[in-house]
């Protein structure tokens, strides 16, 4: 079982075999394969018309899912690597840590918003981009040009409070709820505002084209997990019979036999630092 740590912890040699791992699955031709996975079911289910991986209940489980198939690609290939996480309402700038040269690199260049820095570059020749949103085929990034800011501290303890998992109509419109507090379409923004802050891939259907998505999302996940632990008898909504809606017990696309109820712990494959 790894540990998944944030990213300011890790050392120099858990940085770079994190980024080889990245690096060596991206050569293989995998990587693109979960990009195409993203941008298709991150809206819609294809075979019956559930909401899937964002707007919906299923955003947390999915993405869990999601997070573990890539862990356990990078594992085939390093079997030390873990994925980390980046807490953004700690690293809040553009020079942070996590924006280094040896990490991710940093922000995207003021005429067309190329990363030109680290090992993500284009004209590193190793990361082209070949899931396009768009012709461009070079990662892209606009730190802080969204006009949002990345969450606080004090904005996510509100989020935190939240009691139950989420409520009807189970989607962007849901008033309250973890759920869609968390993933940002009401409260303060959190999942989205930080997609919209890092700009360019991030703010499409196919940003796991910037491997900072994964490190976005397993952040996502740790809150998930720390708001089970202060809510333990607020489970998964809705259990059963929701139209359009994964429910506690269906499966989800495009695994077909992974189900939210599966999902709920994650401590049999990871724990956090």
């Amino acid at each position: 079982m790894g540990v998944r740590k944030d990213q300011r912890n890790l050392s120099a040699t858990e940085k770079k075999a994190f980024v080889d791992a990245v690096l060596q699955l991206k050569r293989s031709g995998r990587y693109d394969a979960f990009v195409r996975t993203h941008n298709q079911f991150i809206v819609s289910d294809s075979d019956n018309g559930n909401r899937v991986g964002h707007r919906s209940p299923s955003f947390l489980p999915w993405h869990r899912q999601f997070l573990l198939d890539f862990e356990r690609a990078l594992q085939a290939i390093d079997p030390a690597v873990n994925l980390p996480y980046w807490n953004w309402t700690v690293d809040r700038t553009a020079t942070s840590s996590i924006w280094a040269a040896d990490f991710m690199g940093g922000n995207g260049r003021s005429s067309d918003g190329q990363v030109t820095t680290g090992p993500f570059a284009f004209n590193t020749g190793n990361w082209t981009i070949n899931v396009r949103s768009d012709s461009r085929n070079y990662l892209r990034r606009a730190l802080g040009a969204g006009g949002r800011s990345l969450p606080t501290a004090t904005q996510l303890q509100t989020v935190l409070a939240q009691t139950v998992y989420d409520v009807a109509p189970w989607n962007s419109t849901s008033a309250t709820g973890f759920r869609n507090q968390l993933e940002g379409w009401r409260g303060p923004g959190m999942h989205n505002s930080v997609h919209v802050w890092v700009g360019g891939d991030m703010q499409t259907g196919t940003s796991p084209n910037d491997p900072v998505f994964w490190l976005h999302h397993c952040h996502i996940d740790k809150l998930w997990s720390d708001w089970q632990r202060a809510h333990p008898t607020s489970g998964y909504l809705p259990t059963g019979n929701t139209t359009n809606v994964v429910d506690l017990n269906d499966t989800m696309t495009p695994w077909g036999t992974v189900r939210p109820a599966d999902m709920l712990t994650h401590t049999a494959w990871y724990t956090y630092e």
